[in-house]
């Protein structure tokens, strides 16, 4: 079982915070802060449900990490390994594909690639690096259990503003390069993520035109 305790930071003030692996117990918080995170236009048949929440706990617990803040859910963090070749970076792949729309029915116990399924942080607690603290929290399961990297689609939900005069390889590029900003893809450089590619018709995602950028961190113990 996972468990760091650690200090968040609300500007100058340290914040008690743990990173731990969530149970069953935390689902109806889990499903709340889904809605929290991802407001519409985003598909609220997206948020969380129970069943898929099981699924996390029972066929990959290590995976399946939430944080507190003084007591209080605040975020959380899904995995499932897979197999992933980077001869072949398989750039064309979609969300529901991977993840068995969330499920994670596709989870292979022998992969050697941890997929993120999903990653949320309540909007009141964005502020303190809860994110950062949960994807590096995934950094050290990929290391614990032996794998290649961590990979995730990222979305872009800067993208619609610039949809009509470049490309989404050209945006993903141009963030990269530090010329433009995107909220979640400057957060993952910022983690530690190199960007493999663009996924079109990732997921439906009206911000992001439906692109997600394929990006990954490599084990460096391997």
């Amino acid at each position: 079982m996972y468990c760091k305790t650690f200090y968040a930071f609300d500007g100058t003030m340290p914040v008690p915070a743990v990173v731990r692996n969530y149970t069953a117990a935390d689902f109806d918080d889990l499903i709340t802060i889904q809605s929290e995170a991802f407001p519409p236009p985003y598909p609220a048949e997206l948020w969380w449900n129970r069943e898929q929440l099981r699924n996390h706990v029972e066929f990959f617990q290590e995976g399946a990490l939430c944080v507190e803040v003084n007591g209080e859910l605040a975020g959380s963090v899904t995995g499932l390994k897979i197999h992933f070749d980077p001869e072949k970076p398989q750039v064309h792949h979609t969300w529901s594909e991977v993840t068995a729309d969330g499920y994670i029915t596709t989870h292979q116990p022998d992969g050697n690639t941890l997929y993120i399924a999903d990653l949320c942080v309540r909007p009141k607690y964005r502020k303190l690096g809860l994110g950062k603290e949960l994807v590096q929290s995934l950094y050290h399961v990929v290391v614990e259990q032996g794998l290649e990297r961590l990979l995730g689609a990222g979305r872009m939900p800067g993208y619609h503003t610039e949809a009509s005069r470049i490309s989404a390889e050209a945006y993903l590029a141009e963030v990269t390069a530090g010329r433009l900003t995107d909220p979640v893809i400057t957060f993952l450089l910022r983690c530690g993520r190199t960007p493999l590619g663009v996924v079109e018709g990732y997921l439906e995602d009206e911000e992001s035109c439906n692109y997600a950028a394929l990006m990954e961190w490599r084990n460096p113990f391997q």
